[in-house]
């Protein structure tokens, strides 16, 4: 596996970064914590990540508050993330009545899960897969229907792409046929999300680039977890692939709490100096980044956080990319 600045990854570099981390540790990480963090807290926490560098941040989902009462402040969350200069702010919505919270709160970018496992689609948005597709259609016209200048841009994830911890097995037919469904339903990028830590390397880059064959340039960021240990090997592979973008979780909290065993994402902190030190612009900065940590343990006293970087600080030496 080749490791370094690729003549494809030079290719499609954003301006000054090769790579974009997606930060989802307010969404997906907030929604697995029992316990929800005040909203002036999550602002000023989604704040300090943005001063850090990172471009792209997932602030919360449009769901009934009595499912995920974590994320029953989105519309306030959204409102103050999008007056935060440089960010794209990304909301998660599962259907049209959730696009239509997320559209009134002014969020530049909406991101919908379509799971490849019709038993977690079950579970997780108590629709089939072929019933998602469709409410990715309806978005997609009620997005249409806005003013110019407000249209979000409208990404879909492949949730449980890699395999399902209900179902098992994902037949890898299916997730291309959502993946070319969507596509025509009107999404502007298809990402694959490994939902239950169950992607391996060789897998992953496989699957990427026969995901890229099929839609072309809508192939989408890659979003792993870390439940056995693969994440940063599966994240390399995607790489391999020509996946640019990538999601990650500050302290690596997140999970799903409809698919059992999927613990916590990748730690956007490792994430962060793997890329820089393999020579990839990030444009973050890992000293604000890791700052930002204690932000999570002032509205979350006691909750678990995770990864290397916090524990062992940066090597003697270390430079970045674009030093």
């Amino acid at each position: 596996m080749t490791i370094g600045v690729s003549d494809e990854h030079k290719l499609m570099s954003n301006g000054d970064i090769d790579v974009t981390v997606s930060e989802v540790g307010p969404r997906d990480g907030l929604q697995s914590v029992k316990r929800t963090m005040p909203t002036a807290l999550k602002i000023r926490w989604i704040t300090a990540l943005a001063e850090a560098g990172l471009r792209e941040i997932e602030v919360g989902s449009f769901v009934p508050p009595k499912l995920l009462p974590q994320m029953a402040d989105a519309e306030d969350v959204v409102r103050a993330a999008v007056k935060i200069p440089n960010l794209n702010v990304i909301a998660l919505v599962p259907n049209l009545k959730g696009a239509e919270r997320a559209l009134a709160s002014g969020v530049h970018t909406i991101t919908m899960p379509v799971s490849a496992s019709r038993e977690h689609s079950m579970a997780n948005i108590r629709m089939t897969p072929e019933q998602a597709v469709e409410q990715v259609r309806q978005v997609r016209q009620l997005c249409d229907r806005q003013p110019a200048g407000k249209r979000p841009r409208l990404d879909v994830g492949l949730s449980t792409a890699f395999g399902c911890s209900i179902q098992g097995d994902v037949p890898e037919d299916f997730v291309f046929e959502l993946a070319r469904k969507v596509v025509d339903g009107g999404a502007d990028s298809v990402g694959l999300s490994d939902t239950a830590g169950y992607a391996n390397p060789a897998q992953v880059k496989r699957i990427f680039k026969r995901l890229r064959s099929e839609i072309g340039s809508k192939a989408g960021a890659a979003h792993f977890h870390n439940t056995r240990g693969q994440g940063l090997a599966n994240l390399v592979a995607a790489l391999e692939a020509g996946v640019t973008t990538f999601d990650a979780s500050q302290a690596g909290l997140g999970g799903c709490p409809y698919a059992p065993g999927a613990t916590g994402n990748i730690v956007t902190e490792d994430l962060v100096f793997m890329l820089e030190s393999m020579g990839l612009r990030t444009g973050v900065d890992l000293e604000r980044l890791l700052a930002a940590r204690s932000l999570i343990l002032e509205g979350l006293p006691g909750e678990p956080l995770y990864g290397y970087l916090q524990e062992v600080g940066l090597p003697k030496g270390f430079r970045y990319a674009n030093a």
